[in-house]
This record gives C-alpha cells, structure tokens and sequence, in this order.
C-alpha cells in the first residue's frame, strides 16, 4: 500500500529519530524519514551549520527515490523550521504541509518585540562565538535563553553537542522573508512569549496555530503529538490525489 512520506527535522540537540521518540509510531501510516542535519553526525566533528545544506538535504528527502512519488508532509521543530520554510518557499509543490514546532523563524519577527529583544540579548554573545570554547558559549547560552546553569560537558556526545551548538548560524539571519503557501500547523509550548510571536505572525498569514503543554518540545506531549497526526491526516484526506 502507497504511503505518503512524512519528513522530521530536527533543531539542536538530539538528532535523527532520538529527537522525536513520540512520533516513531507515525511509520505504522507513513513512510517516514527522521533526519540528520548539516553538521550532525554521530561520529565526525560537527562544522559550520548551512542554511542552504538543510534545505538541500530536505528538498532530496522529498523527491521521488524510487516509491512512485515525490513530496510529503514535513514537521520540523525550532532551528529545523528555518530550512523546512525556505525549502517549501523553493518547493511548494513537494510540500504537502508543514508543521513547525516552537519554529525559531525570528528573521520574520525580528523587528517585533519580543524577538527584538531576544536579538538584543544574544547578538553580542553570536558575535563572540568564535572567540569562546564550545563549553563557555553553550554554558552563557543556556544562562541567556533559559536562565539556568548548564553542567560543564563530560561524554563524548556531550561535548559534540556543545560544539554544534556554538556553529549554529544565529536564526535571524536566515534567508526567510516570505511565508509558503502551503497548509500549516504551528505548535507551541506557551511557555516563551519568542515563539508565541513568530506563532502569531504565521497565524495572522493562515497558518493553525495550537498550544501544547511541554515547554520548547511540545511534540513530546500527548496533546501535541496528537495536534501532529490529526493535522497531516487532514491534509492527507484533503489531497487525495497525491496519494494515489
């Protein structure tokens, strides 16, 4: 039986299918594809984050490989969501839908409240990245985003984790300026006016936008992994004929 193709994007942190272990059962209705972004690899160092490579390694995860088809539904949580839009910008016509979870789109609210001052507050420190070690920025980020202190690093992946993290391009200097027009759920966490305001922005341009408890992974929790399946099978039921 054809099934449609669902791809996952991940944002920091864990990748591949660890970074969505609540939506692993989706592969029972689709063909599903939890991917890896540029620079996320478990075994060679992390590099530079791209843009311009996530969208790449979107866009290939879309096309026909041999099932009959090309494009699917693609769900992407925070930095994830950068590349997701810009590929479905590119693409419309491999984008079925998008569902973003806390999207860190801020180049599209930067000149809003909320997302000006989170610029404000980590653009000096973007500035320095460089000059830091990955331990030092990964600790001042964590203090800047969620006011906590970090445990210095101790694993092998810890440390990797806390590289890729210092290489990640800020997100509002992303090449996004227009919004696709294809379906779109936003999910958020309503814990971060940030995102609740890039969430309303993309509301206001017809996007869904529905709050789900668990902070900046609400795709973890029952009610937001639920608000996922039913909006795909909607726009699923909605387009018949791409599923033929």
């Amino acid at each position: 039986m054809f099934k449609q193709r669902v791809v996952f994007v991940h944002g920091a942190g864990n990748f591949g299918a660890a970074a969505w272990p609540r939506q692993h059962g989706m592969a029972l209705s689709y063909d599903a594809l939890f991917l890896r972004r540029y620079g996320y690899d478990p075994v060679a160092e992390p590099v530079e984050s791209s843009f311009a490579e996530d969208t790449a390694i979107i866009l290939r995860s879309l096309a026909d490989d041999g099932r009959g088809a090309a494009g699917g539904h693609v769900v992407a949580h925070s930095q994830g969501a950068i590349a997701a839009m810009i590929a479905a910008v590119e693409r419309p016509d491999l984008v079925f839908s998008l569902t973003l979870v806390e999207p860190a789109c801020l180049s599209l609210t930067a000149e809003l409240p909320a997302t000006a001052a989170h610029i404000s507050l980590m653009q000096p420190l973007f500035d320095v990245r460089h000059q830091l070690s990955d331990e030092d920025f990964q600790r001042e980020f964590v203090r800047r985003v969620y006011a906590t202190d970090l445990q210095q690093p101790a694993t092998t992946e810890e440390k990797r984790s806390a590289r890729r993290l210092r290489l990640q391009a800020p997100s509002w200097e992303a090449p996004l300026h227009i919004v696709p027009g294809v379906p779109t759920l936003v999910l958020t966490g309503g814990w971060e006016p940030l995102y609740e305001e890039i969430a309303g922005y993309l509301r206001e341009t017809g996007a869904l936008h529905h709050v789900a408890a668990g902070g900046h992974r609400p795709q973890d929790s029952p009610d937001g992994d639920r608000a996922i399946r039913q909006f795909i099978a909607g726009v699923s039921r909605s387009q018949p004929a791409r599923a033929s």
